[in-house]
């Protein structure tokens, strides 16, 4: 602790790092898709398809940036970037709606992210379903529509995350990863730095025990782990938005298990290289990419290669965004995590254990 105290650096570098991470990646990181720019070829010009169009006009999803009067340019519309759909009504529109007759609409997205395209096309789909279904209420049709109606009614509802923001699955993930890469990073340098500052002579000399030792070093950045758990919690909360259904005492538990096997991790690599340098980029590739990338927090691990999926289950950070986002957004308790607990606590032990066994009080 006197140690830290002394390195004012690193005690406002373990506290104001994760707070910068949560935010930058908080508001940089989202699956929204709103405000798509949209540009309209409307070769009918009616009262009809100018309605049609202003279903869209009038959905956040969708913004128009511009109506033009040719196919080509629009197709250069979306080539250079200034709008991703291109909306094209045909001229017998509203003459094929009066008679009931199938209607021919061309959406043009573009597919350079297909995710993105994926998920406007099911913006589009929705509110044409709108726009059909209220056509068929409306008794100024002349003819009826050829084919029957569905008369199944769905209605969705969402649970959990009810307006499907992306932050409220986003933020508890976040919060997990930036715990598992500030912890490992900070205590990599602990050995690290006794080894290259010449100190190591000292503890070594003295009766200090291995086990009193890697308490001594990593308690301190469990305390400082704690309080970023907090401030990260409260900003999730109060400064996001994000709902948080569960205890928060449960919140704090699963963390000190958490941080005991990513700060132990972190020490571990200190003692094995025995370098600041190897040692932080060590942690950096330990934590950082597998965290962000098998754990869940932004691709779904059902999606993944089967093999890659197998991989995921030696990720502590897997469980940890498995237990934060139940805590948050479904208010969980301990009967559903306590697997995820249990391995946790399991890897920590692991960890511990390997760092004694690493760790020697010898010159070589």
């Amino acid at each position: 602790m006197i140690q830290i105290l002394r390195d004012p650096r690193s005690l406002v570098m373990a506290i104001a790092i994760p707070m910068l991470l949560l935010i930058l990646y908080g508001y940089a990181l989202t699956l929204d898709v709103d405000q798509v720019e949209t540009v309209v070829l409307d070769r009918d010009r009616t009262q009809l398809s100018a309605d049609f169009i202003d279903k869209f006009g009038r959905s956040r999803y969708f913004r128009m940036v511009a109506h033009v009067s040719t196919y080509e340019v629009l197709q250069r519309t979306i080539e250079s970037g200034k709008a991703k759909m291109g909306l094209i009504i045909p001229y017998d529109f509203s003459e094929k709606v009066n008679t009931g007759e199938g209607i021919p609409i061309q959406v043009i997205l573009d597919g350079s992210d297909s995710n993105t395209a994926t998920i406007i096309r099911g913006y589009v789909l929705g509110l044409v379903q709108i726009f059909s279904f209220e056509l068929s209420r409306n008794p100024s049709r002349h003819q009826p529509a050829k084919e029957p109606l569905p008369s199944v009614d769905l209605q969705a509802r969402v649970w959990f995350n009810t307006d499907l923001e992306s932050k409220n699955f986003i933020i508890p993930g976040l919060i997990a990863v930036i715990m598992m890469i500030i912890a490992a990073l900070l205590t990599s340098l602990t050995v690290a730095r006794e080894w290259e500052r010449g100190t190591m002579e000292q503890l070594i000399s003295t009766p200090v025990e291995t086990t009193e030792l890697i308490v001594g070093k990593l308690f301190p950045y469990f305390f400082i782990g704690l309080i970023d758990v907090a401030l990260s919690v409260i900003m999730g909360k109060f400064f996001f938005k994000v709902p948080l259904r569960g205890s928060p005492l449960l919140i704090f538990g699963s963390s000190s298990v958490f941080l005991v096997g990513a700060l132990g991790l972190g020490f571990l690599l200190s003692v094995v290289t025995r370098s600041q340098l190897l040692a932080s980029q060590a942690a950096m590739i330990m934590t950082f990419l597998p965290a962000f990338l098998l754990s869940g927090f932004i691709f779904a691990i059902s999606n993944m290669p089967k093999g890659v999926q197998i991989i995921t289950y030696i990720i502590p950070a897997r469980y940890f965004v498995t237990i934060l986002k139940g805590i948050f957004l479904k208010g969980i308790g301990v009967k559903i995590i306590w697997a995820e607990g249990i391995f946790l606590a399991f890897f920590g032990l692991m960890i511990i254990l390997l760092s004694k066994l690493a760790f020697k009080k010898k010159l070589v």
